[in-house]
């Protein structure tokens, strides 16, 4: 029986609406949602509702941007860091509308939807029931030599453009009628652009490797005779997973469109199966609570406290980088400020937040200009920008509901970002508290806020951000704590829980939470081996927190996510939750 599907738009993250399509079940409270290859659409996923026969789950897919009846170039998006929140906002929009809570939903993504899913998956750690990945597209399989790099570097020279796909029907799959259709189908998008293509390479890039940061029950499906993609770096996923539920599925002779293939039923009788001894299943996710104790992020910072041999190229490249930092490079202020006060203090993120290089001209100054434009520091920035959406949003919600709007920052630095984040509000805060344990950034943060005309009301004092008493006397009770920058430089959990447990004893029931993560660097042994701290002025080692872990310290602390930011690269995020 072919079931009928509704017709709708939701509204995306930048005020788009995308298209996409309900198939309804009678007092549904499961639901499946399919996400569709690359250059194809919705309208081409009906004989998966129809064959999966899960006649009581509600069934959803969209039309990504640029695709089907969805706006926007065909082929392209703003980023797969835009297409991969669209995601989050999709699947919000369907519990929040369609009454289906967020554990009972199942995620379906095939090829380059599989790719945007698992970073989906990766970077924002929603708690949906589980995952289907069909033939991800980890690695497409460019024919021509030195496509890669060819690519990304006309991207460089000339911006943004589009290739056509050499990919023919036929080498998707050996169902006829599939063939014709393809073929014959107005909605097809042939092109896709350089942008999104070296994005889902950057994305599988960090995803793949770190797939233990993914804990979701999770089944990936190979198509054997895959002509489009690459099947080594799907068994990689599959490894890393750190999913205590997992299955792979190995399909011999399938090619690329592996729900749309000839014998499909071998794969959808696998998918129907493993989604329902999901939602047979108790819903418990993995704590990750104790991972400052055991653990890949555990593992990976004991590996960067420990010396490398001495006899070493990459010993002897770190100690190259660091004599070079303290002789060549003392002539750029910015590296000059990061030995003396250490390259994670407030001072040194003042520095970077203004982004002006300075330092003993010319060469210094062309030195600091390298570094200020160091990928950790283009993600601080972007961190920035996005802590002052934050709390502009978690502003307008207390507004909009009411209540006083009582701001604390916990460890402050300087201030600056909480600063243009006031001056960006409709009406002034009834309160600001900013605190920080060094007597040297009170001082820089009290002189800021008079230069910004703030000083009537807000003020800066001396505070421990993981006392949790001193924390819980704060008054007047914040309405929205900001802890950013601050658990990121510590690894152990319980110090973190003592914060957030001080702010949730002072908080009231729909305050509002901001904090800060950073579930991914590239650069984290280049940091733990050339870069000194403030704490001590030693090697400047960090522990990265996956997102779920981050998010489920807040959840035990009595807080509930209810929003997230991230940059483009997968580095830093920025979360607010609600007093439960």
């Amino acid at each position: 029986m072919t079931r009928t599907a509704e017709e709708r738009f939701f509204t995306t993250h930048d005020g788009v609406e995308l298209f996409y399509r309900h198939w309804p079940a009678a007092g549904a409270r499961k639901g499946i949602v399919i996400f569709h290859r690359g250059h194809e659409h919705s309208g081409r996923l009906q004989h998966i509702v129809d064959e999966l026969q899960l006649d009581d789950t509600a069934m959803f897919a969209w039309d990504a941007r640029g695709h089907g009846r969805s706006p926007g170039a065909r082929g392209d998006s703003p980023g797969v860091a835009a297409s991969t929140r669209d995601i989050h906002c999709f699947v919000r929009h369907i519990a929040a509308a369609h009454g289906i809570p967020m554990e009972n939903i199942a995620v379906i993504g095939q090829s380059v939807g599989a790719v945007l899913v698992a970073a989906w998956a990766h970077d924002y750690a929603p708690q949906v029931r589980c995952l289907v990945l069909t033939a991800p597209a980890f690695r497409v399989k460019l024919y021509v030599p030195l496509a890669r790099p060819g690519l990304a570097l006309l991207y460089k020279l000339r911006g943004n453009f589009f290739v056509t796909s050499y990919i023919k029907a036929r080498f998707l799959t050996r169902d006829k009628a599939r063939i014709q259709s393809y073929d014959a189908d107005p909605l097809i998008t042939r092109s896709i652009s350089v942008r999104i293509l070296l994005g889902l390479y950057d994305a599988a890039d960090r995803v793949v490797p770190d797939a233990q940061a993914i804990t979701l029950p999770t089944q990936v499906l190979i198509s054997g005779d895959d002509w489009v993609v690459q099947q080594a770096p799907q068994r990689q996923f599959y490894e890393n997973l750190g999913s205590a539920v997992k299955e792979l599925v190995e399909l011999p002779g399938f090619l690329h469109d592996t729900l749309g293939e000839k014998d499909r039923h071998l794969a959808l009788d696998k998918i129907r199966a493993f989604v329902g001894r999901c939602y047979d299943a108790p819903d418990t996710a993995l704590s990750l609570l104790e991972s400052d104790q055991r653990g890949p992020t555990r593992d990976e910072e004991i590996r960067n406290r420990q010396p490398l041999p001495a006899v070493s190229l990459k010993n002897l490249q770190y100690a190259f980088t660091r004599l070079s930092m303290r002789t060549l490079g003392r002539s750029a202020e910015g590296i000059r400020l990061g030995l003396a006060t250490g390259f994670d203090s407030g001072a040194m993120l003042d520095y970077v937040y203004r982004n002006q290089a300075r330092g003993t001209p010319p060469l210094g100054r062309l030195i600091d200009r390298n570094y200020l434009d160091a990928i950790g520091w283009r993600g601080v920035r972007i961190r920035k920008s996005h802590l002052e959406q934050a709390i502009g949003y978690a502003a307008g919600q207390l507004r909009a509901a009411g209540h006083p709007l009582h701001i604390v920052d916990i460890a402050a630095g300087h201030g600056r970002y909480v600063v243009d984040a006031i001056r960006q509000l409709p009406a002034m805060p009834d309160s600001v508290l900013l605190r920080d344990y060094s007597d040297a950034n009170v001082q820089a943060g009290t002189t800021l806020l008079v230069q910004a005309g703030l000083s009537g009301v807000a003020r800066f004092s001396v505070g421990d951000a993981f006392a949790e008493s001193d924390l819980a006397a704060i008054s007047p009770a914040p309405t929205l704590a900001i802890a950013s920058g601050i658990y990121e430089l510590f690894p152990d959990n319980a110090r973190v829980l003592s914060s957030l447990r001080g702010l949730a004893r002072t908080m009231q029931k729909s305050s509002y939470l901001i904090y800060t993560g950073q579930p991914w660097h590239p650069q984290l042994e280049f940091i733990a081996r050339t870069l000194t701290s403030h704490r001590d002025g030693r090697a400047w080692v960090m522990r990265r927190r996956t997102q779920q872990e981050l998010d489920q310290l807040v959840q035990h602390s009595g807080f509930v996510k209810v929003e997230q930011w991230i940059d483009a690269w997968g580095i830093f995020t920025v979360s607010a939750a609600m007093r439960a």
